[in-house]
């Protein structure tokens, strides 16, 4: 691969860097402690970001195929350090339409969804009208195994009915959200992998009801959150089915491979800004006689962090460039590894700069780090546990004599 953005790349990058630090950057404190103040509330500000976004052509740019007015048809390469400018700011990607998860909602809609599905649930989506939410993992069961998955999605003449219970539910919170994606079995006597399907369930259903929100090291991530949903003889037409019965581990394999490049790279984001902060803090504070950036752990722990950054990055490029080229299948070894490596770089990185930040950096007042810092360490679980990826890698890995 090239390691030189091509110039639509460079293009957008200054593009959008400067649009963060017009409009997103200097009201990043304010939003924080706005959306904690006002729990399940969308900030006044972002419909208003929103249209601006959009007017300047930063609207969809995770999307990886032409759909329409919508999406300029970035690859995942291309979009990949658009991601990581967005992770630098944990709120700032759904300004540009680009938050999970929508994004693997939308790509799943696009790839998988019928005409009608597509009409009246992605195009929606798309123009940032609604929101949406995904709803596979269930607190009864081990899900790092989805074939685990309980909740029974079973077939009633025109219709479908649905019972289960679903929890981290990301999006549900949000007041917007206007439809779930729910992952269940429709046949638990199929092949193992032959038994899950996926189907959509608009939000105001009968019969589903959010038992709660969930939050991640006492933080909320309102507006969108994470909900705990009960789900009791939902009933759905069978057109809602998606792609088929027995073709939901196929779509969740299309859905997580480019979700996971988009996770990598915005906490590489989170990683970088938190690198700066430290470097900022070093260079301006002083301790025992001595400024903080003359001592020699000091200078260690900050050229660790930019070499680790820098592995992370180049690695998360590099699985981005092998699912342009080859598809997801010939990338997942590559996938798996960045969602081995980046996660646990992130954290790593960001509790350096905590450190270095004393006091102040384990607040979320006046600094993001603590905020990255539960974001790096929720990823290690979201999409897949890192044990899960490292059984999986090392299986794949000695299956090839040690080949990637």
């Amino acid at each position: 691969m090239h390691f030189e953005y091509n110039d639509k790349t460079k293009d957008l990058i200054g593009r959008l860097d400067a649009f963060i630090e017009e409009h997103i950057a200097p009201l990043d404190a304010a939003y924080h402690a706005w959306t904690k103040a006002n729990l399940w509330q969308v900030h006044p500000a972002m419909e208003g970001l929103k249209e601006k976004a959009r007017a300047a052509g930063l609207w969809n740019l995770f999307l990886p195929e032409e759909y329409g007015d919508y999406s300029p048809g970035l690859t995942n390469l291309e979009y990949a350090p658009l991601a990581e400018r967005m992770g630098r700011h944990l709120w700032a990607s759904e300004v540009f339409n680009c938050s999970a998860p929508d994004t693997g909602n939308m790509e799943v809609l696009a790839k998988y969804g019928s005409p009608a599905q597509r009409a009246k649930w992605l195009l929606p989506l798309l123009a940032g009208e609604i929101r949406s939410a995904f709803l596979m993992t269930e607190p009864e069961v081990a899900s790092s195994d989805a074939t685990n998955i309980a909740t029974r999605i079973e077939r009633s003449g025109e219709d479908y009915i649905i019972n289960g219970r679903k929890w981290w539910s990301t999006g549900a919170m949000h007041p917007d959200c206007a439809f779930f994606i729910v992952m269940g079995k429709t046949n638990p006597d199929a092949e193992r992998h032959q038994q899950q399907s996926m189907i959509i369930v608009p939000a105001g259903t009968a019969g589903v009801e959010i038992v709660r929100p969930l939050d991640a090291f006492h933080t909320y991530d309102s507006p969108f959150g994470h909900a705990e949903i009960s789900l009791t003889n939902v009933r759905v037409p069978a057109a809602n089915i998606i792609l088929g019965e027995g073709r939901g581990f196929e779509i969740a394999q299309g859905r997580l491979g480019p979700g996971r490049i988009h996770h990598c790279m915005r906490l590489i984001g989170a990683a970088q800004r938190s690198l700066e902060l430290m470097c900022q803090r070093v260079d301006s504070r002083t301790a025992f006689g001595r400024n903080l950036s003359k001592f020699s752990s000091i200078r260690q722990e900050i050229a660790k962090s930019a070499c680790e950054i820098e592995q992370a990055r180049l690695l998360t490029l590099s699985a981005a460039d092998r699912i342009d080229r080859h598809g997801i299948k010939a990338a997942k070894e590559l996938v798996a590894m960045i969602k081995i490596v980046a996660p646990t770089m992130a954290q790593t990185v960001i509790d350096r700069a905590i450190q270095v930040h004393g006091g102040m950096g384990v607040s979320s007042v006046d600094l993001p780090l603590a905020n990255f810092w539960a974001y790096a360490r929720s990823i290690r679980l979201a999409d897949g546990p890192d044990e899960v990826h490292m059984f999986q890698l090392g299986r794949n890995v000695v299956a090839k004599g040690g080949v990637v």
